[in-house]
């Protein structure tokens, strides 16, 4: 699905931040689309500016990225300090893999990788805990791809933990999120990973392209029903907006 970064009007928006020229919201924009949502795409690395307040906004989205919330770039550093809007104001905001680091680090945590070097690129099993088996079901694998992780603010709250990063999804008063794996991912996008991002799959704990695949066909229907199930939760629909043409006919 192509994306228009154009806004309609009278369409509550959310916020999509993105961190490379080619990319995509994926499947999270989607449905949002589905729900009524209009995207507001920006990216602040190529100068895009966030907006002061989030009054004219639903929610927001970070993505993830190649680069580290503990990147110096200046970039990184305002998105950091722009995620205390929605946070402040309480507006659903969703942080992923690299999003959500940045939330941490704005709660005041810490973001750095496994004392043993190993990451998480592939599918990895995924641990709900009581908090997060309260909200809904979880998948047991998601695909993941990042070379760092974060600890746990001590005013957030673990709702998801994995074998080797222990703090997968977090939660931040009512309605602030951050989760480390992808569950935006379409088939396109894993293509484009998989084959710009080859080397990485050299590094330790790293899975082989073919398992990428062949995991995406076991585990991407519960990934799916999930998304789908968070979003309801998160953010909702939009209420539609009402047609000339329907608004004649209720006359």
């Amino acid at each position: 699905m192509l994306f228009n970064t154009k806004v309609a009007s009278n369409c509550p928006r959310v916020l999509i931040v993105l961190h490379q020229e080619h990319s995509s919201p994926g499947r999270v924009g989607q449905e949002l689309v589905k729900r009524g949502f209009a995207l507001d795409i920006r990216k602040p690395r190529f100068g895009d500016v966030l907006p002061e307040t989030m009054d004219h906004h639903a929610g927001a989205v970070i993505f993830g990225g190649p680069m580290s919330a503990n990147d110096p770039d200046a970039f990184v550093q305002k998105e950091i300090d722009w995620i205390g809007v929605p946070l402040r104001e309480r507006k659903p905001f969703l942080g992923i893999c690299l999003g959500a680091q940045m939330m941490v680090k704005q709660l005041g945590g810490t973001v750095g990788g496994h004392r043993e070097e190993l990451v998480e690129i592939g599918y990895y099993p995924l641990r709900p805990t009581d908090a997060g088996n309260s909200m809904m079901t979880w998948p047991k694998k998601v695909y993941q791809w990042h070379r760092e992780g974060f600890d746990l603010p001590s005013q957030a709250e673990l709702l998801a933990s994995g074998p080797t990063y222990p703090n997968q999804a977090i939660r931040y008063g009512p309605a602030a999120y951050g989760i480390q794996f992808h569950p935006e991912l379409t088939h396109q996008m894993m293509v484009r990973w998989t084959t710009r991002g080859a080397p990485r799959m050299a590094l330790p704990g790293a899975q082989q392209r073919r398992d990428h695949f062949a995991g995406r066909f076991v585990y991407d229907p519960a990934v799916r029903t999930w998304l789908d199930r968070f979003l309801d939760l998160w953010i909702g629909t939009a209420a539609a907006p009402v047609q000339f043409g329907a608004l004649k006919a209720a006359e």
